[in-house]
């Protein structure tokens, strides 16, 4: 059975945990001599989760060892965006790290490529709309955002864009969807952030995973 690739970020800056690592985890789907022991098969897809740091050249590097290894038929990539109101799936990964602050090696790149000599820009190669129309079905209020920021999540879609083309898969749909805070990111914040219960977060990100795995089997 061909995998998902689903990945989810550690924890970073002052938040105590990651929503996209929890969800990540929760959906990952555990295989022992072909078969699923545990998590979820998801639109015909296996799910296979990983954890990426949030520091751009381990992050990229990790990505490139899963592209590489485990030759996902399709790639959702999550991460955090607190103060977001609602799951947003991104549009574009733009060739710029701009940190706003430091990435969790202590290092604040500015005016950096993603990848020097790369293309400006990459655009997301998911099922956005029928995303979007799954969310909407399952009453999950999201939205499509034409900027992932210039923090490592942005960094992580561009390069994950840019190896599959490297590797000659730019036909497996690849994209990230950022999530809103849980509670508990909330609750560590400075100030008033919307938020959603966690298991409305995973629930988000397995709507969209199963329309994607959906998406690449109907097209098989």
């Amino acid at each position: 059975m061909m995998p998902l690739l689903l990945t989810g970020f550690e924890a970073f800056h002052s938040h105590p945990v990651n929503p996209s690592a929890e969800a990540a985890l929760a959906l990952d789907g555990l295989v022992l001599d072909g078969r699923v022991l545990d998590g979820r098969v998801l639109g015909g897809l296996r799910v296979v989760s990983a954890l990426l740091p949030v520091e751009p050249d381990a992050a990229c590097a990790r990505l490139t060892e899963l592209l590489e290894t485990q030759r996902p038929a399709a790639v959702l990539l999550t991460g955090l965006a607190s103060g977001q109101p609602q799951v947003t799936l991104e549009r574009v990964a733009v060739n710029v790290m701009d940190f706003r602050i430091p990435d969790n090696a202590g290092r604040q790149h500015r005016d950096a490529p993603v990848h020097a000599g790369g293309p400006d820009a990459y655009l997301s190669t998911l099922p956005l709309r029928a995303v979007l129309t799954a969310w909407q079905a399952a009453d999950i209020p999201g939205h499509l955002s034409d900027t992932a920021g210039t923090f490592v999540c942005n960094a992580v879609m561009y390069h994950a864009l840019h190896a599959l083309r490297a590797l000659c898969r730019a036909d497996v749909p690849c994209g990230f969807l950022h999530l809103p805070a849980n509670a508990r990111v909330a609750l560590a914040e400075a100030k008033a952030v919307p938020y959603l219960p966690q298991a409305e977060l995973t629930r988000a990100v397995e709507v969209a995973a199963r329309t994607v795995a959906a998406a690449v089997s109907d097209g098989a």
